[in-house]
């Protein structure tokens, strides 16, 4: 699990330094992806800009999930702080894509998005933000 955790890590470091190059003050939220509690993972934001919270998610598989519970916490975080909800994927090889949280599909338990689907809905970073 560990690994995971490190990967993780690294890929919002990396997020985080695109927004700082893009004049971004940004944010990386403490115990992101450890504690039961942490809604995001960064916030970014710009001076008489809009304020994102972003949750950040990487794949090595052409689809990721996000479970019902995760999603609404995120969402209702982001509500409470005026901030909008921003998913943020990192699929293996494919860069960064942007997504709006309701572009992601009911599947049961869990909301899913394939890259494919990504790659149709969503953004780069300089189109998003």
């Amino acid at each position: 699990m560990a690994g995971n955790k490190t990967k993780g890590s690294n890929v919002e470091r990396e997020l985080y330094q695109k927004f700082i190059e893009n004049s971004y003050r940004a944010v990386r939220v403490a115990g992101s992806g450890v504690m039961e509690n942490s809604e995001c993972d960064l916030i970014a934001g710009k001076k008489g800009g809009k304020k994102f919270a972003i949750e950040v998610k990487s794949s090595k598989k052409p689809v990721k999930y996000i479970s019902k519970e995760q999603m609404e916490k995120f969402i209702v975080f982001s509500d409470a702080f005026g901030l909008k909800p921003v998913i943020a994927l990192r699929f293996n090889r494919e860069g960064w894509i942007f997504i709006n949280p309701d572009e992601m599909r009911d599947c049961g338990k869990n909301w899913v998005i394939t890259l494919e689907e990504a790659k149709k809905k969503g953004k780069k970073f300089n189109q998003f933000f």
